[in-house]
């Protein structure tokens, strides 16, 4: 478990390399922010965290992980050991649990936050996941200068509810909605 390192990864190097050729800047590690996020895109207000899938448990649920069934079983991309088992079952949910709570921290405070997985960058579909993550930055970028627009015809027109000529706005994302924009085709 010594070696096993949490920052430059492989994982996160390939997604780093992929944004910065699509013009994108960014800064790493951001200690201020909860959870560190791998990446933090200041312009476009995210946080972009690249997971590996055992350690944060990808496409497990919360039935398919309960110690007291004894019918542990690991998806296509994350296999939970044989040995020790209620150890990393525990040490996953806990995980899970850390992750939700950090995401939900960043929202309030108005990020957007995408997690790229592992699986997602395995060479077939790289190209298609950089895109994806591209795309989807583009469309946070947008999104949020037409907020902004709304609010400087609100100031124009005087019909501000602040009275001092300024108004802030706090992005919340819905619940429900993909992280990426190209999930939405997938559904």
């Amino acid at each position: 478990m010594a070696s096993i390192h949490s920052k430059d990864t492989n994982q996160e190097l390939i997604v780093r390399r992929g944004l910065w050729k699509r013009g994108f800047r960014y800064r790493l590690n951001h200690k201020r922010l909860p959870g560190h996020p791998d990446l933090v895109l200041r312009k476009y207000r995210t946080c972009i965290f690249v997971n590996g899938c055992f350690w944060h448990g990808h496409k497990l649920t919360e039935s398919t992980i309960q110690v007291s069934s004894f019918k542990i079983q690991g998806s296509e991309c994350c296999k939970i050991p044989a040995t020790n088992r209620e150890f990393w079952v525990a040490k996953i949910r806990r995980n899970k649990e850390r992750d939700r709570e950090e995401q939900k921290q960043l929202a309030a405070m108005g990020w957007h936050c995408i997690t790229v997985w592992e699986c997602e960058l395995k060479p077939k579909v790289r190209e298609q996941t950089l895109e994806s993550l591209a795309f989807t930055l583009n469309h946070i970028w947008l999104q949020d200068r037409r907020k902004m627009s709304d609010v400087g015809c609100l100031m124009a027109d005087g019909n501000s509810s602040t009275g001092s000529g300024t108004t802030k706005t706090v992005y919340s994302p819905p619940e429900d909605a993909p992280m990426m924009a190209a999930e939405e085709e997938k559904m």
